[in-house]
């Protein structure tokens, strides 16, 4: 039964919801809906099916949260899927804001859901907050970890027009560094992914460090076995038009124009990259 048609199915699928709030057994069931539904929406291959859709399972998210709001699977779930429809279809700057603030509330209260010494990590100084961040070195902290990082990166792009928002980089820097030294193959390499990216945000003369950004980067490309299209356009962005090498700009979206986008765990992603990898070679020249 498709739970998107009009009509009797909204019926059964609001009966459904609530017998199973009912019965009990919401804790498992939810967990398991928002790990599957994250799963199908990082499958699927229309990128307008889920702009249309996803709406209506981030608010059946937060309420599921309502009901078991220290549930650290279920945080992760809501706050990565908060962060990854911001960052793929939220424009405006005000719906960015709100949206990424949900999602950092949802990271932070992951984090801290079985460390206590971590639920106020935010407001303490630099140094404090690495010296928690350091201590984190048990394997099952590092999907809240990771999700943390993600989230934070995409509050600092939606706050990007305040200095303290931006200054908060180094954080999240902080944290993907230490998730490389835990298992830098998790998420496919993401961490260095982030690192790349973080590492190319300023020019050489401002503090940025385009070849710590290149190792980076084709590490996550190796790690993931060119699985992540995105990466290869993120690298194209970041590192190949910082040091003006339109060889490797071009070669880098063209693999990613000539690669099958679906991939398993990477087809929404990769069918964004092919969209922005044609934009980015349609205005090479005029960059170059």
């Amino acid at each position: 039964m498709n739970i998107l048609l009009p009509g009797n199915g909204f019926k059964y699928f609001f009966a459904l919801f609530a017998l199973l709030f009912s019965s009990g057994c919401v804790s498992a069931v939810t967990v398991n809906f928002a790990r599957d539904l994250s799963y199908a929406v990082v499958n699927n291959n229309d990128l307008e099916t889920v702009k249309t859709g996803a709406p209506a399972y981030l608010i059946m998210i937060d309420s599921f949260l309502y009901d078991d709001p220290k549930n650290e699977s279920l945080l992760i779930s809501a706050a990565n899927l908060y962060t990854a429809y911001t960052d793929v279809y939220v424009e405006d700057k005000e719906r960015a804001s709100k949206m990424t603030d949900k999602a950092m509330s949802y990271a932070l209260r992951a984090v801290c859901a079985n460390r206590s010494d971590a639920c106020l990590m935010r407001e303490l100084d630099f140094e404090s907050f690495t010296k928690i961040i350091n201590k984190i070195n048990d394997m099952d902290s590092i999907p809240s970890l990771y999700t943390l990082g993600a989230a934070w990166a995409a509050w600092i792009q939606a706050h990007q027009d305040d200095w303290n928002a931006v200054a908060e980089i180094a954080r999240v820097e902080a944290i993907m560094a230490h998730i490389v030294k835990l298992q830098e193959s998790y998420q496919d390499g993401g961490a260095h992914l982030y690192l790349g990216t973080l590492a190319t945000l300023l020019p050489p003369a401002l503090g940025g460090s385009p070849e710590k950004g290149r190792m980076h980067f084709e590490r996550a490309l190796e790690i993931s076995g060119n699985k992540n299209l995105m990466a290869k356009v993120i690298y194209a962005r970041q590192y190949a038009r910082m040091i003006f090498d339109r060889d490797l700009h071009d070669r880098l979206l063209n693999d990613v124009l000539d690669a099958n986008p679906e991939v398993e765990g990477y087809s929404l992603l990769n069918i964004l990259a092919q969209k922005k990898a044609e934009i980015l070679l349609k205005n090479a020249d005029e960059f170059f």
